[in-house]
């Protein structure tokens, strides 16, 4: 049964993003809020994590995870950046683009794209999130939160805790925040390349 915390939306209580951080640490898998829709999240180094994930989403191993970063310094330290590359993702973020890229050695083998040798990394524009990553320490693994055979990702908190509550350890609840998933930008090839049109303006990549 998943643990339910109600975090207050523009005001995160600072001993519920502990607990939720806590849990997170133990190798919990939760369901928490993003400034596009709701994803799934665990620790970096989960393997258990990652194949609850793949499971949950039925995805295969070409699926590009997503490293949810607390501010660029972090992102930084996980994707190869050069200096156009630095500014286009600068002047977006923080917001609702997920953008593709080289990893670096810092990312584990089973995160990267098995032939590219690529992760999804984002710096969200969400006040629960960024309470909750700065709280971590390092980013957290994630991937929406869309189910397979549904076009759209749930919204609610306590509709993802009744659906899930047997393949979750936590559902973070801080009110509806939007059913459009990021748009992915793919730089790993140098060139901005967009992969998905969602709730970021793709205007600046065109």
């Amino acid at each position: 049964m998943a643990k339910y915390f109600d975090v207050h939306p523009d005001n995160p209580q600072p001993r519920t993003i502990s607990q939720i951080a806590d849990s997170i640490r133990a190798d919990a898998l939760i369901a928490y809020p993003t400034d596009s829709c709701y994803a799934l999240g665990c620790r970096l180094g989960s393997r258990d994590g990652i194949e609850r994930i793949r499971t949950i989403r039925r995805l295969d191993d070409r699926h590009h995870f997503t490293l949810v970063c607390q501010d660029f310094a972090q992102l930084g330290q996980f994707v190869r950046v050069d200096n156009d590359v630095f500014r286009a993702i600068k002047a977006s973020t923080p917001g609702s683009y997920t953008f593709i890229l080289p990893a670096t050695r810092e990312v584990p083998r089973m995160l990267q794209h098995p032939k590219k040798k690529t992760v999804g990394v984002r710096i969200p524009d969400h006040v629960v999130t960024h309470a909750l990553l700065a709280e971590l320490g390092e980013p957290l693994l994630s991937s929406t939160l869309l189910l397979p055979d549904e076009d759209e990702p749930m919204t609610q908190g306590w509709e993802i805790k009744d659906r899930l509550d047997h393949v979750l350890d936590a559902v973070v609840d801080s009110g509806d925040c939007g059913t459009e998933p990021t748009t992915v930008i793919d730089f790993s090839g140098g060139e901005a390349e967009i992969v998905r049109k969602g709730a970021g303006d793709t205007t600046r990549f065109e």
